[in-house]
């Protein structure tokens, strides 16, 4: 598994540290590691980083452990998670266990022990990986290095203020030469792959029904709330509120 992603959640700031340093120290099998203190946190960082693996304490502020993978289920890109939890919380884990985590670990653990099953897990999805290979169908940006290198970098910077000269800056071509590439390469524009990357996320923060519109906007690289509505309308074919009100009927009749 090339590039892989890590994120530890745990609202104690020493055992974070202390796991990120172990496994920064003893291990280069990870590609990127986040961490985040609280439940929401987490699914900030799922949201924009997707993330494949995700190391996660049961009790947190803002949002639990379990809210945590079921909000993350719900947009469709849960991590393969390794669950921490005390001794009196093995109901929990129970839980995490049927909405799909993979392991757990009783608290408190060591860091070796940590990145013993980070480790274990890694070499299965490589096995998986390997089996699978064959039938597995190619993503049509590998046939583009600098494309695929551009479409990476926007979706993880996604949020930020991105132009299509800093990105070309990034991936070391001309502006110009980049926007032919992605019509090209793609079949669609740099600011509409842009705009619809950042619209599906919004799609994926609409689950939670606490947030606002223009939260939700911000969050996902719209400085302006009204653009934000034009744009999801033109591609999702109804204004965010319509959006929220369907998708609030459809988790109720489920």
């Amino acid at each position: 598994m090339p590039g892989v992603k890590l994120l530890i959640v745990d609202d104690e700031e020493k055992s974070r540290n202390t796991i990120h340093k172990y496994i920064c120290t003893h291990t280069n099998k990870l590609n990127e590691i986040f961490l985040a203190s609280n439940g929401q946190e987490a699914i900030d960082l799922i949201l924009r980083y997707r993330p494949h693996i995700m190391l996660l304490d049961i009790h947190m502020p803002l949002k639990d452990g379990l809210t945590v993978m079921k909000e993350a289920i719900a947009a469709g890109i849960c991590p393969k998670t390794i669950i921490m939890s005390g001794y009196d919380e093995f109901q929990y884990v129970q839980q995490a266990l049927r909405y799909g985590a993979v392991d757990y670990l009783l608290k408190p653990c060591r860091a070796s022990e940590i990145l013993e099953r980070i480790e274990a897990l890694l070499h299965a999805e490589i096995i998986t990986s390997k089996e699978s290979a064959v039938s597995q169908p190619k993503d049509p940006q590998t046939g583009n290095p600098v494309v695929s290198a551009a479409v990476e970098y926007l979706r993880e910077h996604y949020p930020d203020d991105i132009t299509l000269s800093s990105v070309a800056d990034y991936v070391g071509v001309s502006p110009s030469y980049l926007s032919t590439l992605f019509t090209r390469t793609l079949g669609i524009g740099f600011v509409d792959y842009l705009n619809s990357l950042r619209i599906e996320r919004a799609c994926d923060y609409f689950y939670d029904s606490r947030i606002k519109t223009y939260e939700v906007a911000f969050k996902v690289g719209f400085k302006d709330e009204k653009y934000f509505s034009n744009v999801f309308k033109r591609l999702k074919g109804e204004s965010p509120s319509e959006y929220r009100k369907t998708l609030m009927q459809s988790q109720m009749g489920d």
